[in-house]
Formats: structure tokens, sequence, C-alpha cells
């Protein structure tokens, strides 16, 4: 199966090519902005790297988030873009998949991918339960935790403070080459579906003002014409 993967959701930008398992092309630039512009052509530099045309993919898979607005966004409209060029399948994967997809997680110990919503908040992904917390209000695991994503030492800090068991994985941002991997698992039907729609976990910010939009503007109406002396 030949799998291009995109990946914008938190501080790097990254795309590889997955054909059967193994990695044929990859490239990434850390960095939280930009990533609209680097993307395309970084999406290029690797289908050239491994030899492949769009036309050849048999899908594509782009992290939903949680994570950046515009990084999640560039991401998916370029791969709906690239999907819909060549006739290809297209899949969503979280955050917390392409992560956990690197990090080996002792048994006995659940992983928790601590994702910075800024504002001393965290998103918290719990084996696919998504919620956002406070990071003085975090919640109570019911045994030992393994952390990882870009708010784990904050997150495994305040844990272990209240006496927790808490492991901290080196695993801090997603990369396209696992986002490939476990792309690869959901178009092969070994994982249940995921569209690739962006994965909002706080309401929208934007408020509509109290007085509501602005009336439409008056209809245009021609002067009455003057006839000729």
């Amino acid at each position: 199966m030949r799998i291009l993967a995109l990946d914008a959701a938190l501080a790097r930008c990254s795309a590889a090519v997955v054909v059967d398992g193994a990695l044929a092309a990859h490239a990434a630039t850390p960095g939280a902005r930009g990533q609209g512009a680097l993307l395309a052509p970084m999406a290029e530099q690797v289908l050239a790297g491994a030899g492949l045309a769009a036309t050849a993919l048999d899908g594509i898979a782009v992290t939903n988030g949680p994570g950046s607005f515009a990084g999640l966004r560039a991401a998916l409209s370029l791969a709906h873009g690239i999907a819909l060029a060549a006739g290809c399948r297209l899949v969503g994967v979280r955050v917390a998949e392409a992560l956990g997809a690197a990090v080996a997680v002792p048994p006995g110990r659940a992983l928790w991918v601590a994702i910075d919503s800024r504002r001393g908040r965290v998103f918290l992904d719990r084996g696919g339960t998504i919620a956002g917390f406070a990071l003085d209000a975090l919640p109570r695991p019911a045994g030992p935790v393994a952390l990882a994503g870009d708010a784990a030492t904050e997150v495994a800090t305040r844990l272990a403070a209240r006496g927790h068991d808490v492991m901290l994985t080196d695993v801090r941002l997603p990369d396209a080459a696992f986002v490939a991997l476990v792309g690869a698992r959901r178009l092969a039907g070994m994982l249940p579906p995921l569209e690739a729609q962006p994965l909002y976990i706080d309401a929208p910010e934007a408020k509509l003002p109290a007085g509501g939009l602005r009336p439409p503007p008056a209809p245009f109406s021609p002067a009455p014409s003057t006839p000729a002396p």
C-alpha cells in the first residue's frame, strides 16, 4: 500500500511516503508558522523522492487534531486537494494516534497525550477520550500513565507532585512517517474510520456582536433618467 502522509498539527511540518510499511521518503521542518506555504512543496518533494506520481497513491493520511488552527487546516486542505485530483482514499489520524505509534508504552501503563492549548490549559487524549483541562485541575489517573505530547513535561510534573505513577516519554511532536503507518492501518480496516476533518475541542472564541451582524446594504436604485431637452 502506497501512502502519502501530511502533518502540520503542532510545531513541526512534515510529509512522508510509506510503501508497504517501509518509509520511502520523508521531509520535515520545525516551526509552527508558515506551514501552508511549506507543506505543498514538501509533499511534492517526498513523492518525487519515492518515485511516485500522486495518481499512484492508494491513500492519503493527515493529522486532524487537536492542534494549531492554521496548521491543521493547511494540511487538511492540501490532503483533500491531492486526494480529489489523484482519485484516492483519504483518512484522518488523531495526533495521539501518531504519537502512540512512535512510543513503546510498557504493559499496564496507559498513554496520555497532552497538547498545549495555551492560556494555562491542555488537551488530554486518554485512549480516544479527548477534553480540555486547566493545568491546576488535571484529572486523576486510574493507574500508572505514560505522557507524550508537547505539554507532556508540564502535565507529568504536576501529576507526579500529586503522587501519581507517571512515566515521561521523549515523544513530543507527531511526524508524518507515523501518521502514514496509522493511516495504512485505517485504510486496511484495522482501525475505525475517521474522516479528514478538523478536530476542535474548545468552542469557537469568535462571537457575534450583541446587536447581531450589520444590516445588509440598501438595494441599489438607479436615479431616474432626465429626458433630453
